[in-house]
């Protein structure tokens, strides 16, 4: 592929082979049980707590263990050789109210996504996170952050990226129809029929609303494996490097640098993973009584209506539910009568009354 010169001619045939590709990736990390990379093994298998779970991803020694410590003060074993951590070592810190797990994984090799060095166990469980913490050390070459995104990426994953807007329904019958509300520039037709060509595909519906390239038609077709998910990179022991060296760090995207060992910028840190984490805190104000502040009800940006909350509270209040007084910034008068379906946002109040 690399060697092949793109153009009206070969696009039929780059399209099929990135294809082909793609199902044997897929196939050679289901393993020949299909179990999706083995997840699997003795400690990489860990209970889930908390309404979210950041995974700590990185080469050996580069801090990971003393991050985590710091940060729940939750024992991993650390020290100056490298392979300390051998298994998945979980952590629970308590921010802004809400639970949040942490996963300390065993040190990944170039190579990991192949198996090396527990790599696909350890990937497989970043695969099950809702945040990555990438963490590097500084003054080892940042060309890791390029060899850990590969491995990401070859596993699935993909990085600060939102699924691309395309829309595939499967057909009986009727061929293929395409269409688009954006140019295409990075695609044509010919791709396009090579890749359903490659998965079988012979009647279907797509609708670009995006200007997508054959790799996101790709991920598109094999959506169960791929997982969308933020990433910070944790740049690390800033403590052995000069302060000029240190500006240049703060223009690298998503990323933040810390002393895990002196405790420094954590609390920076917190602050972006709250964001990128996306939640929405909402408190609970039984009628005639004071809100509770102590503990909220913790949502996903993305599924945070009042029937979310009614159900993360007890499934019965959605059928006894008459209607909910919200106050806060989700409402224009306060307090405010609504339904079901209305949007909360973070900090809302909000009383249910029954019928």
């Amino acid at each position: 592929m690399a060697k092949t010169q793109k153009n009206k001619a070969t696009s039929f045939h780059l399209g099929q082979l990135k294809a082909k590709l793609a199902k044997l990736k897929r196939e050679l990390l289901a393993g020949p049980s299909g179990s999706g990379g083995g997840a699997g093994g003795v400690g990489f298998d860990v209970a889930r707590t908390g309404v979210a779970s950041v995974g700590y991803i990185g080469f050996p020694s580069v801090g990971k263990s003393t991050l985590l410590s710091k940060i729940t003060g939750t024992h991993s074993e650390s020290a100056a050789y490298e392979f300390t951590t051998l298994t998945t070592v979980p952590g629970v810190i308590q921010y802004r109210g809400a639970k949040i797990q942490m996963l300390d994984l065993p040190g990944i090799i170039e190579g990991a996504k192949d198996g090396k060095g527990r790599g696909k166990q350890v990937i497989a469980v970043a695969r099950t996170c809702n945040l990555i913490f990438i963490v590097l050390d500084v003054n080892k070459p940042l060309q890791h952050k390029q060899v850990i995104e590969r491995e990401l990426e070859g596993f699935g994953i993909r990085i600060n990226k939102e699924p691309p807007n395309i829309v595939f329904r499967k057909k009986d019958k009727g061929g293929i129809n395409i269409t688009n509300t954006v140019p295409l520039t990075k695609l044509d037709y010919d791709e396009i029929r090579a890749v359903m060509s490659e998965y079988r595909i012979s009647s279907a519906d797509i609708a670009f609303r995006c200007d997508a390239s054959v790799d996101d038609l790709i991920d598109i077709l094999e959506a169960p494996n791929r997982r969308y998910i933020p990433v910070v990179y944790v740049l690390n022991k800033i403590d052995s490097i000069s302060i000029e060296e240190l500006d240049l760090l703060f223009r690298i995207p998503n990323a933040v640098p810390i002393s895990s060992e002196n405790g420094w910028n954590l609390d920076e840190l917190l602050e972006v993973m709250w964001d990128k984490l996306n939640l929405v805190r909402v408190y609970t104000k039984p009628k005639g009584q004071q809100p509770d502040y102590e503990q909220p009800i913790v949502l996903r940006q993305n599924r945070c209506s009042v029937e979310d909350f009614c159900n993360s509270i007890h499934k019965s209040l959605v059928d006894e539910f008459k209607n909910a007084v919200v106050y806060g910034r989700s409402v224009k008068h306060q307090p405010q009568h609504v339904g079901l379906s209305h949007v909360l946002m973070d900090e809302d109040v909000v009383t249910i009354l029954k019928k």
